[in-house]
């Protein structure tokens, strides 16, 4: 039973010796809180290390919750929860601080949702303390003004600033300052293009904030506008005389490739007139070959002497002579004749 006993002397004070280290290592936390008014077992910081929990985070931000005197007390399972589940402990309690001061009403719960759901819950209470400004548009994306052309084609570049308070109770699900910059965007560009004039708009910008805040652009969104100022507002080009001046560029091409589309249309048809010509000249020239053909039967069939023959062929010199003398070459072309054969 020696060896035994020695065995189980030695197995307890190594138990003895971690149960030591762990009491060492926890000890401090564990004062601090006690001292704090806001004691945590030690037992628990034990388990919270065991369960892969940092002991100083959860312990710290209790004591800060408890000193703020936040109600309804946080207790550490509450901040075990949301620390096991991926949360920023020391955000969400220093936003609790922050609202509790503020007198905004942020329950536990609603701070953990807003701080899982990938918000800043602690910028979101002090957006909703201290308002702040976003500029429309965002400079971030490489656009330096907000483009818009009035009903006298004439553009304008326009800048605004947006004052706007964080709402929490809208912060789940609401939409970003993304939003809030797209849709003022909108509305200024909507309200330049309903301006008659573009000096309507310089010499009245207020109205451009007026018409788009009562459009209220800040529905669905995290946050509340206060106000929207106009920071300024620069003519651009007249771009309704580039368009008018593109417009008749167009214009006047499709008119000469109208032109030219008719000019095509009447070359191929002197072509084909040409062509008709030559089809009846060769009719012509088939008809007068078959005129020797036609003297020769009246020949064969008595119809047409020799006296006839030689009084033509008198007829047809005589005509000839005297188109000649005339000076008429289209004689020289009659059928039968010497020159035209």
């Amino acid at each position: 039973m020696t060896p035994f006993l020695i065995a189980l002397g030695i197995l307890g004070l190594i138990i003895a010796l971690v149960f030591g280290a762990l009491l060492f290592k926890f000890f401090n936390l564990w004062i601090q809180a006690w001292l704090s008014g806001a004691p945590v077992r030690l037992f628990s910081l034990i388990g919270m290390q065991l369960r892969k929990v940092r002991p100083d985070v959860i312990v710290y931000s209790r004591i800060k919750a408890v000193k703020a005197d936040i109600r309804p007390t946080i207790t550490t399972d509450q901040l075990e929860t949301h620390y096991l589940s991926g949360g920023r402990v020391p955000s969400v309690v220093n936003a609790l601080i922050a609202a509790s001061k503020a007198k905004i009403e942020l329950p536990f719960d609603t701070a953990c949702a807003i701080d899982l759901a990938g918000r800043d819950i602690l910028d979101a209470v002090q957006t909703s303390v201290n308002p702040k400004v976003i500029d429309v548009p965002n400079p971030k994306l490489g656009r330096p003004t907000v483009d818009a052309v009035a009903r006298d084609g004439i553009q304008l570049k326009a800048r605004a600033r947006v004052t706007v308070r964080a709402n929490i109770q809208r912060l789940v699900g609401g939409a970003t300052e993304e939003t809030i910059v797209a849709r003022v965007g909108e509305g200024i560009v909507s309200s330049i293009g309903s301006s008659d004039t573009h000096k309507h708009v310089l010499e009245n910008p207020d109205r451009i904030s007026k018409t788009v805040l009562q459009r209220g652009l800040d529905a669905g969104t995290a946050f509340e506008i206060l106000s929207i100022d106009i920071a300024d507002i620069d003519v651009g080009e007249n771009i309704g005389a580039k368009l008018q001046t593109d417009q008749a560029e167009a214009d006047k091409k499709r008119a000469q490739a109208e032109a030219e589309k008719r000019r095509a249309l009447a070359v191929a048809q002197e072509q084909e007139f040409r062509a008709e010509e030559q089809k009846n000249r060769a009719l012509v020239v088939l008809a007068e070959a078959e005129v020797p053909r036609a003297m020769a039967d009246a020949f064969r069939q008595g119809n047409l002497g020799i006296m006839d023959y030689y009084r033509m062929q008198n007829m047809r010199a005589d005509t000839h002579m005297r188109s000649s003398i005339a000076g008429d070459d289209s004689a020289t072309n009659l059928p039968g004749s010497k020159t035209s054969s």
